[in-house]
């Protein structure tokens, strides 16, 4: 406890610093893993008011599994800004999308890898996808690594010689026996309500060591905007305790996995005006595409979607109100006040990119002519390459 005394004394002093009418500007990005995300500074003589004040920027993506060391330069191109809660004041954390040059020439940007976000655009900007105004809510499950080395993954708070006693008390749970890195959670909480972040709330889950945040309600793309940060803000929190985020779907076989459960809304749901039939229809609509929604909805999904453990199967599509086993549930809210409301995809995994999800929730759902098939393509080019390549993660 001391030593997390210190460290918060340590960044009061550090954030009461004169920075002589200067600003840092942390620009963040993702990797070409799809789910480690970078960051670096750069002093800006100004406060920021718009994305115009942010200038273009560059790194070395030879060391980001994004680029060959011949042509290294990735190019960043700010998208979203957010108030920095580490350095306070006018300091900000800046989101990018990353593009690499098409050759040496250096005349033509094309998306890098894990750029997903310029193509989840051209669904999201689609005219019947815009009118209906969707709102997206994600409920993030992560998992506290204590410990980690090439033979070990162990979740916080677990016993040194074995496993824990069984799941049941652990979820929302109070008290030092069955509660593992609240200070963590509350921290970057607190993180996101102060950066800007639409952070909705947060829980302990059913495994030890194991919680949830939801971010949302928000409009179309700022979903992965928000839930970006969110990710990169909790990796920052938890570094300073020593800790690591596991976004692995599934750590042991006998526990609950960690989902990204995408809850999902159009303006013709909320109103209600069609009733349970429009939302049964969206869902029809979902499950005659289920196989290419597992195809994006995150790596070894598969190992979670069993079917138990209050999931369902991966190989089959189901839906219904207030069924936690079905791959999406319609609140029973929803159901009692005449189809008004949202539904909730269960089947996305914690390590989703919320860009991809996003905009093939919306694609399936709202149109009939699909806009996602560059988005898709673009997706698959990079698992095939990725397979290609060993990429350490938790």
């Amino acid at each position: 406890m001391t030593d997390h005394l210190n460290l918060f004394n340590h960044y009061n002093v550090m954030n009461g610093m004169d920075q002589n009418g200067k600003i840092i500007a942390e620009y963040v990005w993702i990797d070409g893993s799809g789910l480690t995300l970078r960051s670096k500074c750069r002093t800006l003589d100004k406060k920021v008011v718009t994305l115009a004040d942010l200038p273009e920027w560059n790194y070395d993506g030879s060391s980001t599994y994004q680029a060959c060391t011949e042509s290294s330069e990735v190019i960043m191109k700010p998208v979203a800004f957010f108030r920095d809660p580490f350095r306070g004041g006018d300091n900000i954390l800046v989101l990018n999308e990353t593009y690499n040059w098409e050759d040496n020439t250096c005349q033509k940007l094309v998306p890098a890898n894990t750029n997903f976000r310029s193509s989840a655009l051209k669904v999201f900007e689609n005219d019947d996808v815009s009118k209906e105004e969707v709102w997206f809510g994600i409920e993030q499950e992560y998992t506290l690594i204590g410990k980690k080395s090439r033979f070990t993954t162990w979740p916080l708070g677990w016993p040194d010689n074995g496993f824990p006693g069984q799941q049941g008390p652990y979820y929302c749970s109070v008290g030092a026996n069955t509660c593992f890195g609240r200070i963590i959670s509350d921290n970057h909480y607190k993180a996101c309500l102060y950066a800007g972040i639409n952070i909705s709330g947060t829980n302990g889950e059913v495994m030890p060591g194991q919680w949830e945040y939801q971010v949302g309600p928000c409009l179309g793309v700022d979903v992965g905007d928000h839930m970006w940060m969110s990710r990169y803000l909790l990796s920052r929190v938890a570094e300073d305790f020593n800790v690591n985020i596991s976004l692995a779907p599934k750590l042991f076989e006998e526990w609950n996995g960690s989902g990204c459960h995408t809850n999902f809304s159009s303006k013709t749901m909320r109103s209600g005006v069609k009733g349970m039939k429009y939302i049964e229809d969206i869902c029809a609509r979902l499950g005659a595409k289920h196989k290419l929604h597992m195809g994006v909805y995150g790596d070894d999904n598969q190992k979670r979607l069993t079917g138990r453990h209050e999931t369902s199967s991966c190989e089959l599509f189901s839906f219904g109100v207030g069924n936690r086993a079905a791959s999406v549930r319609i609140p029973t809210s929803v159901a009692n006040n005449g189809g008004a409301g949202y539904i909730e995809d269960r089947r996305p995994a914690s390590n989703i990119d919320p860009y991809v999800v996003c905009a093939l929730v919306a694609d399936t759902a709202l149109l009939d002519k699909t806009e996602a098939e560059p988005l898709i393509k673009h997706f698959e080019l990079w698992k095939s390459w990725r397979e290609t390549v060993h990429i350490e993660q938790l």
